[in-house]
């Protein structure tokens, strides 16, 4: 009954915003008790933003950083919700030139948070503007050139910047040290992955078994976007066939047929240990090379299918490339060649 129109994109299991996601805010939470997960960073902020609260004050800068679709965005609405505040949202790309930085900084009213996701990919300029912002709460503006030009500076009201980035280390040390403080977000566990996916069932009015929603969780790569997605795609695979609630069996079938194995690994994620396995005998495979093999972007692997594998350890990264662990060969079902064991042994810790 099943047809190729429900085959899902490629990207299905990527942690960034796409297409699927057009739900998003709707599943977002509004408050900490709502929050599922990343329990230590909640409670730190709890305690930031209850001594900001006391003080009357405006909360310190935050940077939050992990991979993509661990709740970033989210956290930084639940922060300005609990502190009674406005949020402004705008991303590192679409900051183009210190005007517009400036235009954004001096609408914030007292104590509003200005939220930018992707803050890493600020352009210099925008950065340096960014400086005296977040430590005086002042604009400084270079007006005119050469020996006549002269500094202006605005004072700015009190306001808090959340920055949120994937890759914390691409920020500047003079940025990344102005904010006061600093959370990484980790990989959800499939129990609190199975959580996210009962509450968001009962927001969208899905009925899911909760062994259907385990099925899901485990395959979801530690992210809760992830989960959301798949927890769409499996209803649609559980209403052609007629079921009113997903079922563990229903969550299995709609799995396999988007090619996504028990652990979460999709299509191109097997290429990648393939290619490592049977084209260069375990590793070491330089970056670009394993790309052009597999014909993918050498970002998408980067970003979306290197960190899950090294989480797995699957695969590892060295000096002179990638390498296929032991863990890989036997997801792939092929035994490491004892040659490639000694060889590799250094790096599995198996």
């Amino acid at each position: 009954m099943f047809d190729d129109e429900f085959r899902d994109d490629e990207r299905l299991l990527s942690g960034a915003r796409g297409e699927y996601d057009l739900e998003e805010n709707i599943l977002r939470p509004k408050t900490m008790e709502e929050y599922i997960g990343q329990d230590k960073v909640k409670e730190n902020l709890a305690v930031y933003i209850a001594a900001a609260k006391a003080r009357g004050e405006a909360l310190d800068h935050v940077l939050l950083y992990g991979p993509p679709g661990l709740g970033k965005t989210t956290l930084a609405h639940i922060i300005a919700n609990t502190m009674g505040t406005q949020i402004k949202v705008t991303s590192g790309p679409a900051i183009e030139r210190s005007g517009d930085l400036a235009a954004i900084l001096t609408n914030l009213n007292e104590g509003d948070v200005l939220f930018i996701d992707e803050i890493h990919r600020l352009n210099k300029q925008v950065e340096e503007i960014l400086y005296s912002a977040m430590e005086d709460y002042a604009l400084d503006i270079i007006v005119g050139k050469g020996p006549s030009a002269r500094n202006i500076r605005f004072s700015l009201k009190r306001f808090t910047l959340i920055g949120a980035t994937t890759r914390a280390g691409m920020l500047s040390s003079p940025l990344r040290d102005r904010f006061g403080i600093i959370c990484k977000l980790d990989m959800y566990t499939p129990e609190e992955l199975k959580r996210i996916v009962a509450r968001s069932a009962r927001t969208l009015g899905i009925s899911v078994e909760e062994e259907g929603g385990y099925e899901i969780a485990r395959r979801s790569r530690g992210t809760p976007r992830i989960a959301n997605r798949l927890l769409k795609r499996v209803r649609d695979f559980s209403a052609v066939s007629g079921n009113t609630a997903v079922t563990k069996r229903d969550a299995q079938k709609a799995l396999a047929r988007m090619e996504i194995d028990e652990l979460g690994l999709d299509e191109t994620d097997r290429n990648l240990l393939r290619a490592l396995i049977e084209k260069f005998n375990g590793g070491p495979a330089g970056l670009d090379t394993l790309a052009a093999t597999i014909n993918e972007d050498v970002n998408t692997i980067e970003d979306i299918y290197e960190p899950y594998l090294l989480q797995l350890g699957f695969i590892a990264r060295t000096p002179r490339g990638r390498v296929c662990l032991k863990g890989g060969y036997d997801h792939m079902g092929v035994k490491m060649p004892e040659a490639v064991r000694r060889q590799m042994s250094v790096f599995d810790e198996s």
